[in-house]
């Protein structure tokens, strides 16, 4: 404790211009869906070679987990006061739509080559980010499949404006309630996807945005904690050590119903841990160059990689059947370096210009003024990361520094 007389008067650091070691983790994550759908496709014949891959990425799905709860605490730590409601959702459609109207025509392109049956309603539904809200199978995964994410993410930017002042509001033992309830609200789907038709029960507990928003605002919550200085977690090793062992766990020895909330606390708390590490100019893994830039296309590695992936087997031959010896895991590593190149021509030529051209200018960052704490430690940060899906935020996103207060620190 710090007595009244240890006040002092403290003006913040510069803030850096972003998060990297956050950056960096969303290339993880790609790469955890990656590896998932590289299994489910079997793109590797061999049994003992799929065997490596399903042990190493039976939970990759939930790299989309990690995406929510990094796209709600980017989108929150970085929020700029003097950003009207439009000016926020014009920033995220700008950053995210283009990649998704050039896959959706790509996916259209395709599915002529191969004169697959396009229902117009689907496709028009998938074109306006519509679909994670129709339970009908196969039309949440209509078009290019992967972007019902985007749907999702379309959701939570909506409502994001709405309840921020709520947040900025909300008293430190709230949020705290809410870190501990989110999860155990996620735990609680597994009971209550049986008020739902068995034929939806997938839709509901995986697709449905109200539901996968939980993640969102775990994350939106807790970078509300640290952005006041509340935020208690591990250091970012042990917040590591933490998510392998809970990994493992969950793909060895927990039941189903308990790993996604399992794993929805080892993301927040691995995410949390990161981004303490960057304001305080910590050690990071995760903020090397190429891993930065690996996160920055990740947004388009996402959207085109299941979309390559399943062209090139029908045409070869291999949907279905996979690639027998050796030639199993080196088309594994093709796909890999086919759809690293494909995201980083995507991100150059359309996610970035796209950006600039259709983004609101950012107004002038005002004076950071001198705060008062009580023997705290004070330091800036700003991050110019994009949520969800994208990543300099995830999924482009608001400029940190201007608008939220310093990062003061009460540890």
């Amino acid at each position: 404790m710090t007595s009244a007389a240890a006040v002092t008067t403290t003006r913040p650091a510069p803030a850096p211009a972003r998060l990297p070691s956050l950056t960096g983790l969303r290339w993880i994550a790609a790469l955890l869906v990656f590896g998932f759908h590289a299994g489910t496709m079997r793109i590797i014949a061999e049994p003992d070679y799929k065997a490596v891959v399903d042990a190493l990425f039976t939970l990759g799905l939930s790299g989309v987990q990690f995406f929510f709860i990094l796209s709600g605490f980017v989108l929150v730590w970085s929020a700029r006061a003097g950003d009207s409601r439009r000016t926020f959702w014009r920033r995220r459609v700008a950053k995210i739509y283009p990649n998704h109207l050039v896959l959706w025509g790509a996916a259209l392109l395709v599915a002529w080559w191969f004169a697959d049956p396009v229902v117009p309603a689907a496709a028009l539904e998938n074109l306006l980010l519509l679909q994670a809200w129709d339970p009908r199978p196969g039309w949440f995964y209509s078009i290019n499949t992967v972007s019902w994410s985007l749907s999702c993410e379309f959701f939570f930017y909506l409502c994001l404006p709405l309840a921020l002042p709520l947040l900025r509001r909300a008293r430190p033992k709230l949020l705290w309630v809410l870190i501990v309830a989110l999860p155990l609200l996620i735990l609680a789907l597994w009971p209550a996807q049986h008020l739902v038709p068995e034929v939806s029960r997938w839709w509901f507990t995986q697709i449905f945005p109200p539901v996968r928003s939980l993640e969102f605002w775990l994350g939106a919550v807790a970078a509300e904690l640290m952005r006041r200085g509340l935020w208690r977690g591990p250091g970012l090793t042990a917040a590591s050590v933490i998510f392998l062992g809970t990994w493992v766990a969950a793909a060895e020895w927990i039941r189903a119903e308990l790993w996604t909330t399992l794993l929805a606390v080892a993301y927040l708390l691995v995410i949390a841990a990161a981004a303490d590490a960057d304001v305080r100019g910590k050690r990071s893994p995760w903020r090397s160059r190429p891993l930065v830039w690996l996160g920055e296309v990740s947004f388009a590695f996402y959207l085109v990689h299941v979309l390559v992936m399943t062209s090139v087997l029908r045409l070869s031959g291999d949907w279905g059947t996979g690639f027998e010896g050796w030639r199993g895991p080196a088309a594994v590593l093709g796909f890999l370096l086919v759809n690293l190149i494909l995201a980083g021509l995507l991100h150059r030529f359309v996610e970035t210009p796209m950006m600039r051209r259709l983004a609101p200018r950012r107004s002038a960052r005002p004076p950071v003024p001198e705060q008062r704490t009580a023997g705290s430690q004070v330091t800036g940060d700003e991050a110019d990361h994009t949520d969800g899906e994208g990543t300099r935020a995830e999924a482009g996103g608001a400029d940190q520094a201007g608008s939220r207060s310093s990062y003061v620190d009460s540890r």
